[in-house]
C-alpha cells in the first residue's frame, strides 16, 4: 500500500468505535461528511429529512453496518448504505469508505440554468425587467396569485 493509503486506513481506524459502542446517526453523517455540521445532521433528523431503513429516526438513534440510510439535504437525495462505523469527522477519501453511495446522479448543471443575471453595471432593473426575470423563474404565476387575492 502507499503511503497516503495508510494514513487514510490508519485515521478510519482511530475514528471507528470501541467494541460495544454504537454511534449517533446525526454524529455519522456529520463524520463521513454528507452534511456540514453536526447541528445540521440533528436539525434533519428532527425536521424528518433522515429515514433509517424506511423509519424517520431521531437523532440519538444508533446506526449499525448495514444499515440504508436516506437524507434529503440541499435538494437532493443521498441513499447510502453504511459500510462502517465512525465517530470522529475524517478527510473525503476515508469517508467515502465508509458507506455504498447508491444515490441518485445529481440533475447537470446546464439543466439548473441561472435565470435573470443582468450585466455588472446595468443598473437596477425596471418594472419590465423584474416582470421578465420573474416570469423566467416561473414566479409570474404566483406573484399573479397574490395581487388577485388582495384585490378580492
Amino acid at each position: 500500500m502507499a503511503p497516503a493509503e495508510d494514513d487514510a486506513v490508519a485515521a478510519a481506524e482511530a475514528a471507528r468505535p470501541g467494541n460495544g459502542e454504537s454511534v449517533r446517526i446525526d454524529s455519522w453523517i456529520w463524520s463521513v461528511r454528507l452534511v456540514k455540521t453536526r447541528s445540521l445532521g440533528a436539525t434533519a433528523c428532527r425536521g424528518g429529512h433522515v429515514r433509517v431503513n424506511g423509519e424517520r429516526v431521531k437523532p440519538a438513534y444508533a446506526v449499525r453496518v448495514g444499515d440504508e440510510v436516506r437524507l434529503r439535504h440541499a435538494g437532493r437525495e443521498r441513499i447510502v448504505v453504511v459500510k462502517r462505523l465512525i465517530r470522529k469527522r475524517v478527510g473525503a477519501p476515508v469517508a467515502v469508505q465508509c458507506y455504498v453511495d447508491n444515490s441518485p446522479p445529481p440533475p447537470p448543471r446546464e439543466a439548473v440554468a441561472p435565470a435573470g443575471i443582468r450585466d455588472r453595471g446595468a443598473g437596477r432593473p425596471t418594472k419590465r425587467d423584474r416582470r421578465e426575470m420573474e416570469r423566467l423563474r416561473g414566479l409570474a404565476a404566483s406573484a399573479a396569485e397574490a395581487r388577485d387575492a388582495r384585490e378580492r
